[in-house]
């Protein structure tokens, strides 16, 4: 295939293939895993669908019939399995709250797959009006269009040039033409730092310096995660300063003042103390910004999300008006019996699901089934209203930032605001096994609405990539189905993988395991700690109304920039994680987004001296983008690996070569080598010009 341009509606290729569906689970597996240990560490996720895609075309080229359309549908299955990782944000919280042992692999399997499938279904008649007819610029949605031409070029390429190369030269063009070797060399580095540090224990995972101004405690804290860096790198820099003004707001204002109005106690240390009183209390006003940060976000997106909503049922009407004959090959959804009964097959999995959670419950039959269905008209009707939601905002922001753990926050308060209106009629909070049943429920409601906005939130993305390209709506949606249950089948084993090798915040499986391994679940900490405070009546609402105080301020700040001026902004939600999120993981995420900031200064110094043209800029901002992926993936996939190695020999450090007096030497050495890798991402990335 020579021409790399949109495939025409007469032209029809092979897509949805067998290979394909094979070589999307298996890239399924890799960043499923990735997604899940990243949440679970950090409290966020990346967008899988430009490495994913970047994959495929590099596998897909050893076959000479691959073409573009083929590897779109091997990023869309694969980028739709990463993303309904999203639900580590909430599902955790079972097992911290003493519910669940482990992750049950059937129940997880059946709510992530039935909430992702319902994700599908709902977007579905969005398509047109969203990505055909909208002018949303969909950044990665076209970021990974543009890579599946460049891989098709490219391909065509070394195709034409097949009989002058040698065999090596041409492996070597295929390589750099698909942007394999940028992830391979992303995550080889990130690979070799974190076995460095987790395995071998010779580097440390960062270091802090903690001083005093009188009774005020302060903290400049650094991470060395590699990961972390790589994703600061994505977010970019107005995001990544949002989380610094939440870091400085947490570890620069709100600890110092508690401190100095709470004196330290004698047996403490102060950065126990300190720790103590912002896990206590200054993360809740995190809780309150995040909360008003995702309200005011569906507010503003109302609007036009009505005018959505009553576009598309109007072209559902006319769906099938294209005259005598049928619609265009790259217009053809899924046909609406179909969507019909799998939703109706979804909700009734969901039926089937929660009946089962509820079935060792000590409750009368008549409630049970009563918690069932009020907890499955929620999922869906709220989830319905996500999926636009978290559509539209994907569409005009991008997937990365469209606010997943937000809309967590609204649903768990709404959930158990009608569970605690239900239960006080029958009696089911009378008791404190009762209480506990309402939060385990109003958790596990909540991981089916996360399922649905995390899905809702990746396809239009991939829809967008596939009206690019010329791919056909309807296959893609299958393929998106399939990504669904792909990605729900690895999800639990992950799960369970990883809180038996490490832990989750207050939640240990077994005694001795060491704390500073322990996986934080910073969002599913958060609304277990929300839910526990609705129903017990004991939420901390000072500290919580002191963030919303904070969110509302910040909401003039950013509107006041968005009138005066094109380029700083303010991001609430952003905001919000800088304060919630532990300061070793805020910091590094900072890092990398002043990083992306520096490196894209100095390719437009270049650019301006005229060195480069806008093709060279835009190749460098692909490879930076492709080599921070990698980071992530490959840090990610060393810490699943490790899990492997700390299950099997049931020790908490089987490879460590060094005792626990090396660790003032570690710290400093993890972070001479994490500058240094920060320094050599830059210069590889400037040197593509």
């Amino acid at each position: 295939m020579t021409d790399t341009s949109r495939i025409p509606d007469r032209v029809s290729l092979p897509e949805l293939t067998v290979r394909g569906v094979i070589l999307g689970a298996l890239i399924t597996v890799v960043f499923t895993a990735s997604n899940v240990y990243l949440g679970l560490k950090v409290g966020l996720t990346f967008s899988s669908a430009i490495p994913a895609a970047v994959i495929s075309m590099s596998v897909l080229r050893l076959f000479r019939d691959a073409n573009i359309l083929e590897n779109n549908m091997v990023q869309t299955q694969a980028s739709a399995a990463g993303t309904l990782s999203s639900v580590i944000f909430i599902l955790p919280a079972l097992v911290m709250m003493g519910h669940w042992q482990g992750f049950p692999f059937w129940l997880t399997l059946a709510v992530c797959a039935a909430g992702g499938m319902l994700g599908v279904m709902f977007t579905i008649p969005l398509r047109r009006v969203m990505v055909v007819q909208s002018d949303l610029p969909y950044p990665e949605g076209v970021a990974a269009a543009e890579i599946l031409r460049v891989g098709a070029t490219a391909s065509a390429d070394s195709q034409a040039g097949a009989g002058e190369a040698a065999a090596g030269t041409s492996g070597a063009r295929r390589a750099s033409g698909t942007g394999m070797a940028d992830i391979a060399t992303g995550g080889v580095v990130a690979a070799a730092v974190s076995f460095a540090a987790g395995g071998l224990r010779v580097l440390g995972d960062g270091v802090s310096i903690w001083f005093s101004a009188g009774a005020a405690i302060f903290r400049i804290p650094m991470g060395f995660s590699t990961a972390l860096l790589g994703a600061g790198y994505l977010i970019g820099i107005v995001a990544g300063l949002a989380m610094l003004t939440g870091l400085i707001i947490a570890w620069g204002i709100s600890v110092p003042v508690l401190t100095a109005l709470h004196p330290m106690p004698a047996d403490a240390s102060a950065a126990s103390y300190a720790t103590g009183l912002w896990s206590s209390q200054v993360r809740f006003i995190g809780a309150g910004v995040i909360g008003v940060g995702a309200v005011w976000t569906l507010a503003t997106l109302a609007a036009p999300m009505a005018r959505g909503l009553k576009a598309t049922f109007s072209s559902l009407g006319a769906a099938g008006a294209h005259g005598a004959g049928p619609a265009p090959r790259t217009d053809r959804d899924l046909p609406g019996f179909w969507i019909a009964a799998i939703s109706l097959v979804m909700v009734v999995v969901l039926l089937l699901t929660f009946h089962a959670f509820l079935s060792g419950a000590p409750l009368v039959a008549g409630l049970t089934w009563r918690l069932v269905i009020y907890a499955v008209i929620f999922a869906f009707v709220f989830g319905l209203l996500v999926a636009a939601a978290c559509g539209y905002m994907a569409g005009l922001v991008g997937s990365s930032t469209s606010p997943i753990s937000g809309v967590g926050i609204v649903a768990i308060v709404l959930v158990s605001l009608l569970i605690l209106a239900i239960g006080s009629r029958d009696g089911l909070l009378a008791t404190e096994s009762g209480r506990q049943l309402a939060i385990a429920v109003a958790i596990f409601t909540t991981s089916a609405v996360i399922a649905v906005a995390s899905i809702s939130n990746d396809n239009l993305q991939d829809l967008k990539t596939g009206w690019l390209v010329g791919a056909t709506p309807w296959r893609q949606q299958v393929a998106l189905l399939i990504g669904c249950v792909a990605g729900a089948v690895v999800i639990s084993p992950v799960l369970d993988l990883l809180y038996n090798a490490y832990g989750f915040a207050d939640a240990m499986p077994r005694a001795g395991m060491d704390p500073s391994q322990v996986l934080s679940a910073p969002q599913a900490t958060l609304m277990l700690a929300i839910v526990r405070g609705i129903f017990t009546h004991q939420l901390n609402w000072g500290m919580i109304v002191i963030g919303m105080g904070i969110g509302i301020g910040l909401i003039v700040v950013d509107s006041i920039l968005k009138r005066t001026c094109k380029v700083a902004r303010m991001p609430v939600l952003a905001v919000g994680i800088g304060i919630y999120l532990p300061p070793t993981v805020s910091a590094p995420l900072v890092l990398g987004a002043v990083l992306a900031w520096l490196v894209g200064r100095a390719l437009q110094r270049r650019r301006a001296a005229g060195r480069a043209d806008d093709q060279a800029i835009a190749a460098a901002e692909r490879r930076g983008v492709l080599i921070a992926s990698g980071l992530i993936v490959g840090e990610s996939l060393i810490g699943v690996v490790m899990a492997v190695v700390i299950g099997a020999s049931g020790k908490e450090a089987p490879l460590a070569i060094v005792g626990p007096g090396f660790s003032s030497i570690a710290s400093w050495l993890g972070l001479a080598v994490f500058l240094a890798v920060a320094w050599l991402f830059a210069r590889r990335v400037v040197a593509a010009v």
